[in-house]
This record gives structure tokens, sequence and C-alpha cells, in this order.
């Protein structure tokens, strides 16, 4: 059976009220369910895989068929205040997909975000099509806009293919 979407993305935060004010007032993230009172237990912290596990979330809407679940623990460690660096296993980070790169990052400007840089504008390669540029939440959480201004799926269709076809054997890989 395939897998239809992605249904929500993640992201644990420092203060849920605080990350609401972020994701819903600057954003314009609409939300799916209000924000829920503090879950714990021993399922719980089974089913999460966090001994202890203390947690509130709320889900917000991004398009029509995706949510972002924002995810405040009770019991996050002490020392753990800053998001883990890009390039490390197991970062993340999400991109919006929007129409309008120019009006959308000049609205979150006045708004008050700061973008990493200019958007960037790729017209050659893999993701040739793409214009894209990185922010970060209050937490200093990655995130992303993307604009795709055209997606050229003959060539696509090719790079899959011949990766396919020429990749290392799973047995090669350790």
């Amino acid at each position: 059976m395939t897998m239809r979407s992605i249904h929500h993305t993640g992201i644990i935060v420092k203060n849920l009220d605080r990350s609401i004010y972020f994701y819903h007032d600057i954003l314009g993230l609409e939300f799916s369910n209000e924000p829920s009172p503090w879950f714990e237990g021993e399922e719980l912290a089974s089913a999460v895989g966090v001994p202890g596990a203390k947690l509130r979330q709320v889900s917000l809407w991004v398009g029509e068929n995706a949510t972002l679940e924002l995810l405040e623990y009770a019991n996050r460690p002490a020392d753990n205040n800053t998001p883990i660096q890009q390039n490390y296993l197991g970062a993340g980070h999400v991109a919006f997909l929007v129409d309008d790169m120019d009006s959308k990052v000049a609205e979150l400007k006045d708004k008050g975000v700061e973008f990493l840089s200019e958007p960037n504008t790729v017209d050659e390669g893999v993701l040739s099509g793409w214009r894209w540029v990185y922010f970060h939440d209050p937490d200093k959480i990655p995130l992303e806009l993307v604009e795709l201004r055209y997606y050229k799926e003959e060539d696509r269709k090719r790079g899959i293919a011949e990766y396919l076809a020429t990749r290392p054997s799973l047995e090669s890989l350790g």
C-alpha cells in the first residue's frame, strides 16, 4: 500500500504558548486543534520513547492536508536550550511552500522575521526551478520557504532512473 502524503511534522519547542504566537500570529497557520492539556503516564512514555514523558501539543494547518504539530515537554533536559546543528544526524527542518517568495519574505520581514540570506534561485541541476530561503523560529529551529517556479519532470525521471540503475548495493553500504 502506498503512503499518500505526510500527515504532520512535529517540532519540540521550549514554550508552546510562545510558539503559537509565532506560528499562528506571524506565519498565519490556522489551528487544527486547540492546545491540549498536559499528557503523561507510562503508556505515553513508552509510546514516545521518553522516560517520564509529560507533554502538551497543538496542531496547526499547513495548507489543506497537512499539519504542523508543536510539542512542549515538561521534562525536556535542562541543558537542552539549542536545537541540534543542521548537519547533525537527525537534524531536520520544515519547508513551507509559497506561491510568491518575494511578497511572503516582505510580509514576514515586516513582522520581524529575520532571514539567513536573501532568497536563493536554482536554475540548473536537480533542484532547478526552486527559490528558497531559511529563517528561524523563536527557539532557533530552522525553517524554510520554497517557491517552485517550474519542474523539469522528464529530466527528474531520467535522473532517478540513472540513480536506481547505478546506486551501490545495500550490502556494500554496511
